[in-house]
């Protein structure tokens, strides 16, 4: 990749220049880019520490990489069903759904290598037969892809918004309104690139809600995903000033009262089966530690 340095750059570090305009990267990542080499300056390895002049020419180079050898491992995984196209998973607290930095086991696909023969490997050798995600502390349901025309197939209906995906949420304070509809883009932080935000420039983000239940100082939701972006849910709620229960990254302002992570749980999801072109439509049980928790709180709806 090649950027030449413009007027609104001019004096700025470089490796804050490009944390603002690498968005699909940390400054971690790119620190560690420039440290290694792989940033060039009119043709001259730089200092992170180095500012922005009119016209730069800055290049950038992806090092080569590494081959990943990932072990089958017997992780009991919970599957909802299964043929020889697609499988249904729900995925348990605590668990990464590929590997990557630093985690190469454990994870959902390790599980999914042991438990099928086939897995759509168009995604990568990191990620076979994943079509969608959800974060480590998210439970409940996946779609996984046995084959490259399931995974087209379902990753187009996930673009087109077709795949109905619904999850249940319980939040910090008594929401007012019994539904109510999110549309904020959304884009990585500026402050913070391990994170995500609402952010004018960022992509179309919409999120649709109804309350389920109204508790003293909490409120259990449905949520309704239109799009499918990273930290969705929790940004939004986050953005309306419900964050979620227990999330440590977005409802950090608030106390802490359990050390289960977020109560985020993927509850339903529906897609049109690749080659019968049947709906198919699963749902799954609120996790134990989301139920009683919800137990001991005061119902006021």
């Amino acid at each position: 990749m090649k950027l030449v340095i413009t007027n609104e750059y001019v004096g700025i570090r470089l490796d804050k220049v490009l944390a603002t305009i690498l968005t699909d990267k940390t400054r971690n990542n790119i620190l560690k880019l420039i440290e290694d080499g792989y940033v060039l300056v009119n043709g001259k390895t730089i200092k992170a520490s180095q500012k922005a002049c009119l016209n730069d020419e800055i290049e950038i180079n992806e090092p080569e990489a590494k081959p990943l050898e990932l072990e089958a491992e017997n992780l009991n995984l919970n599957i909802v069903y299964e043929d020889s196209d697609v499988a249904v998973i729900n995925k348990p607290k605590g668990m990464v759904v590929h590997p990557g930095a630093g985690v190469n086991s454990g994870t959902l696909v390790n599980g999914l290598l042991y438990e099928m023969d086939d897995l759509s490997e168009i995604n990568g050798v990191i990620r076979p037969g994943i079509v969608h995600r959800i974060d480590k502390d998210t439970t409940g349901l996946l779609m996984i892809a046995k084959n490259d025309k399931a995974s087209l197939s379902l990753t187009e209906q996930l673009k087109k918004h077709e795949c109905h995906r619904i999850y249940h949420a319980l939040v910090y304070g008594e929401i007012k309104e019994d539904k109510g509809r999110i549309n904020a883009p959304i884009a990585r932080s500026k402050e913070d690139r391990k994170k995500m935000a609402v952010d004018k420039d960022g992509k179309e983000a919409i999120t649709n809600f109804k309350v389920l239940k109204r508790f003293k100082g909490f409120t259990y939701i449905e949520c309704k995903l239109e799009t499918g972006r990273t930290h969705q849910i929790r940004v939004h709620m986050e953005y309306i000033g419900h964050p979620l229960v227990g999330d440590r990254v977005y409802g950090r302002k608030r106390k802490i009262i359990s050390d289960q992570g977020q109560f985020l749980h993927a509850k339903k999801i529906g897609f049109i089966h690749p080659t019968t072109n049947e709906w198919m439509e699963f749902d799954s049980e609120l996790p134990d530690y989301f139920k009683d928790f919800m137990n001991q709180l005061e119902v006021i709806d």
